[in-house]
């Protein structure tokens, strides 16, 4: 069972946790030991809360295909073990981040006087480069 909060909890039924054969270097024990872990979560069928369902289905996350399937791929570690903890907290970080509500940006304007420091500032700068001209030799 993958507890995400002290209120919601998903029981392993509805998680499809299977041991695949890790990619890259290692020798001989990649060709014969199964230590990846792939985890996939159907979210439809799930029994998260309406809520959750929805705002994981809006979330833009390669890991969640059309069809509301969430697929997280685990190989860091080459016990088989540590890869499904690695899996499930995966699992429960992305669901935690469907919850997180962005604050609302609010549109703020340069105040009057920062307006006017910059003004002069740039009135003061186009003065010291008039007066780089050349000079007149009096006559």
């Amino acid at each position: 069972m993958l507890e995400i909060s002290n209120s919601l909890t998903i029981p392993d039924s509805e998680m499809e946790i299977t041991a695949i054969r890790s990619q890259g270097a290692g020798g001989q024990n990649v060709n014969k030991v199964s230590t990846a872990i792939h985890l996939r979560f159907d979210i439809n069928a799930s029994s998260l809360p309406d809520l959750y369902k929805e705002r994981l289905l809006a979330l833009t996350d390669h890991r969640i295909t059309k069809e509301g399937i969430v697929n997280i791929k685990s190989q860091e570690s080459r016990s088989q073990e540590e890869n499904k903890e690695a899996a499930l907290g995966r699992l429960k970080e992305l669901i935690k981040s469907a919850m997180v509500i962005q604050k609302k940006r609010k549109p703020t304007k340069p105040t009057r006087n920062s307006q006017k420091r910059r003004m002069d500032s740039k009135t003061k700068h186009g003065n010291i480069k008039k007066m780089r001209g050349k000079v007149d030799k009096g006559e």
